[in-house]
């Protein structure tokens, strides 16, 4: 867990710009678990929309960028007082958040 929530923070570091390319097509899947996370996040409502359309038309939702992923990614966002308080974790770490969202999204 330590090295995911490592790997995620050297993401963070990345111009806004920057492209990011995943290898398998699970856009979608984390857009439904982002939104039970943050459902209030407007920039995230606005990308799970935008996704669902992609996915419904068959095409590919990446690339996207670390700007956007810093706006709707849960796991770019453990310092999000919405996602804290979906956890019952207002007062731990971001680390400790970081933990629990995996593990939530292991079983979501």
């Amino acid at each position: 867990m330590d090295q995911m929530y490592g790997a995620v923070n050297q993401f963070k570091k990345l111009h806004a710009i920057t492209s990011v390319h995943c290898g398998h097509e699970y856009t979608l899947s984390n857009a439904r678990f982002a939104m039970a996370m943050e459902p209030n996040n407007r920039a995230l409502n606005a990308r799970f929309n935008v996704v669902t359309a992609q996915r419904e038309r068959g095409e590919m939702t990446c690339p996207t960028t670390i700007g956007d992923e810093l706006k709707t990614n849960p796991f770019m966002r453990c310092d999000s007082k919405e996602i804290r308080s979906q956890l019952a974790m207002e007062t731990a770490t971001d680390a400790e958040v970081f933990a629990e969202l995996r593990e939530r999204k292991n079983t979501f």
